[in-house]
């Protein structure tokens, strides 16, 4: 669902084209009608053993997050709110979407579980705007900074546009105390059927002022590194405990 080139996001503010304001909402009463569906019918009715570790890095204050999901499937979509939705941290998820899956239907439902529309290839900065918003107000954003299904299993290079935007949120609130947190979701199969056995797996937070000591760029480049670093540990870990 979420399949985004995030890394011209600030690099290339000019090629943006600015069409209208961004903005975000989740919707109450589907929330209380589908979120408890999605928790306690679909996903224990489709998956086998749904596995979640490290959960407890998602608790521990009121801090802003983003939510960095390895992405391996359509269905990620739904487990990451499982994993880390209001149900466990009190707090809605918005979700970056590439602006073509919030069309129709599909669309009408994304808009009303917390997605905003970016372009994949040149996000406006209106968008921008609205995520540093979302963090301001020390809520939770999710973005796959793979940028793009992956089914092999590998840890494909991140999109930096993350650590840009959680940078640029950092700076622009004083003690704002931004976290990203790296999560690894691994399905038992490549192409997750009924049955198959999800495990996901929690790092410890990232934190964003940890890299404001030198130039954005050359801080950004660190954060990325440290979040790659982190990611394929989980999933190293991951391979351990399926073994």
């Amino acid at each position: 669902m979420i399949q985004l080139n995030f890394s011209s996001l600030i690099s290339e503010p000019s090629k943006a084209i600015q069409a209208r304001p961004v903005s975000s909402k989740v919707s109450p009463w589907l929330a209380t009608i589908l979120y408890p569906l999605g928790r306690h019918v679909v996903l224990p009715s489709f998956f086998g053993r749904l596995e979640v570790i490290g959960q407890e890095h998602l608790l521990q204050d009121e801090s802003p997050l983003i939510l960095a999901p390895t992405h391996r499937s359509r269905w990620d979509a739904l487990v990451v709110p499982y994993v880390a939705g209001r149900d466990i941290t009190g707090r809605h998820l918005r979700f970056m979407v590439s602006a073509d899956e919030v069309k129709g239907i599909q669309g009408w439902f994304i808009r009303r579980f917390g997605g905003f529309p970016v372009d994949p290839q040149h996000p406006g900065i209106s968008s921008l705007r609205h995520s540093v918003e979302i963090l301001q107000a020390r809520e939770t954003l999710v973005i796959f900074p793979e940028g793009n299904i992956f089914r092999d299993r590998e840890l494909h290079p991140l999109k930096p546009g993350l650590a840009r935007l959680a940078l640029q949120a950092e700076s622009s609130q004083p003690n704002l105390g931004l976290k990203i947190i790296p999560i690894h979701i691994s399905y038992s199969n490549p192409v997750p059927h009924w049955g198959c056995d999800v495990t996901v797996q929690i790092g410890t937070p990232i934190r964003a002022a940890h890299y404001r000591n030198g130039p954005t760029k050359q801080e950004a480049t660190r954060l990325m590194a440290d979040l790659t670093a982190a990611l394929s540990q989980l999933g190293q870990r991951g391979s351990v405990l399926d073994s």
